[in-house]
């Protein structure tokens, strides 16, 4: 197998609008940083198996690439994340890569140790999906080939992708993960990436602001 994992990262300083409700912009890019730096210490564990590669435009995701020593795939027009998979994707094959692994940036709680069994899971041909928790969201895709489906993401992907892969007639491993099934899009998610245990760079953020622990009014004065 020569595969790569693919992290596409927008614009980390205007990310997460969807969490305005409890955090104001300046937290919410840092947190988005913070989650980031999670997802990207998990696939470095996996390196000796698979490139990996952030897909983005903006300089702090680049810094933090070279930090890693990851590979950047150059995102100028920071459209959409199904778009930039869609570039990709391509840049992949052109490159010679038969399999790549796609994980979103806002999944904090990844192990490496998932992402290595994600890779086991690997068909011959075919892919291997991770749900979300409400198994709404695709929070981790394995393709082989590369391209054997597109990838189109959004708050309801996970069964259009399961039905594009029956349409192959190709083999489709589902795997429930706790760690990859959680992403941080709506408020009420901080509080679940609170009450699971760990010490993730995004959990240490959250309790050094004492999320959780004020009562609203005290929050809202805070933010």
């Amino acid at each position: 197998m020569r595969g790569i994992l693919l992290i596409p990262v927008k614009s980390l300083t205007t990310a997460k609008q969807r969490l305005a409700a409890a955090l104001d912009q300046g937290r919410r890019s840092q947190l988005a940083e913070a989650m980031l730096r999670d997802v990207m210490t998990a696939a470095a564990g996996v390196l000796g198996r698979i490139d990996v590669a952030l897909m983005t435009g903006d300089a702090r995701a680049r810094a933090l690439a070279a930090e890693f020593g990851f590979l950047v795939i150059d995102d100028p027009r920071n459209e959409s994340e199904t778009a930039a998979i869609e570039m990709a994707t391509a840049w992949c094959e052109q490159r010679g890569y038969d399999t790549t692994v796609v994980v979103p940036g806002d999944i904090p709680l990844i192990t490496s140790d998932e992402l290595r069994r994600v890779l086991d899971a690997a068909p011959a041909e075919g892919a291997v999906f991770v749900p979300a928790y409400d198994r709404r969201g695709s929070n981790c895709i394995l393709r082989r080939p590369a391209s054997i489906i597109p990838l189109r993401f959004g708050n309801d992907s996970f069964l259009p992708h399961c039905e594009a892969m029956r349409k192959t007639g190709r083999e489709l491993v589902v795997l429930e993960m706790p760690g990859m099934g959680l992403d941080i899009d709506n408020p009420h998610e901080l509080e679940l990436l609170l009450q699971r245990g760990g010490s993730t760079h995004a959990q240490r953020l959250l309790r050094s602001w004492n999320f959780g622990t004020n009562d609203d009014t005290q929050w809202e004065a805070a933010v």
